[in-house]
């Protein structure tokens, strides 16, 4: 399983990004897809995920209402969608996969996923 994210850039305070994660090495009907950013000094926090068989999506506090997590099941691309972008929001971003469960809870835990992206970095300027 590969996980190749992009999309990471810097960008003002209150503007846009959209990071994209492509998928490949096996079908991903039945995982589901995360989000994760680690800033300096910090650990690493859970941003979204969201189921590839239902669309089920999942936020952490600190994002809803801001960011947008989906996928393109053709594309084999999960996407992060990121509006009114603060400079709290600079870290690097990880996609990460894992077989669904039918706990939700555990995709909010960066323990649960087994395949991991390089990352992308965001950094947001004030």
């Amino acid at each position: 399983v590969q996980l190749v994210e992009s999309g990471g850039g810097l960008v003002q305070a209150g503007g846009s990004l959209r990071l994209s994660c492509a998928a490949s090495g096996r079908a991903f009907s039945s995982f589901a897809m995360g989000w994760f950013r680690q800033a300096p000094g910090k650990e690493r926090e859970f941003v979204a995920a969201i189921r590839w068989s239902n669309g089920l999506t999942y936020y952490a506090d600190s994002v809803k209402g801001r960011f947008t997590i989906s996928r393109a099941n053709a594309k084999n691309t999960v996407y992060l969608q990121m509006n009114s972008l603060k400079p709290e929001d600079t870290a690097v971003y990880y996609c990460a996969a894992v077989r669904e469960s039918s706990y939700s809870g555990d995709y909010y835990y960066g323990t649960t996923y087994d395949y991991w992206g390089q990352g992308t970095r965001v950094t947001v300027s004030s």
